[in-house]
């Protein structure tokens, strides 16, 4: 007699996770590989550095939190720093405009 197929189905093998960058552009210098990020579990810090214009910007870490976070949260911040500098310079530039008008 002849064994029956098993109706189990084959484990198929996992895929690798793609690994992530820990070395980035630095967004004010604009050199490449530049910029490390550091993680400190123990004191729950993350900070990412500059070699070359010594920028540096600093987070709250955990354990889910990874070096392409940090960086991110820090690209984050300075578009929003951007756009709140050019909101004020529009109402300083309208300010302007409407005193030489008054003149």
């Amino acid at each position: 007699m002849a064994k029956r197929k098993s109706r189990m189905p084959k484990l198929l093998p996992k895929k690798k996770m793609p690994k992530l960058d820990v070395i980035f552009k630095c967004p004010f210098c604009e050199s490449n590989d530049a910029v490390t990020c550091s993680i400190d579990l123990k004191d729950h810090y993350g900070a990412a550095n500059c070699v070359f214009c010594e920028a540096r910007y600093s987070t709250t870490a955990n354990h889910l939190t990874k070096p392409i976070d940090i960086y991110s949260e820090w690209i984050d911040k300075c578009h929003e720093v951007n756009k709140e500098a050019h909101v004020l310079s529009f109402e300083l530039e309208d300010t302007a405009d409407s005193a030489s008008s008054i003149i």
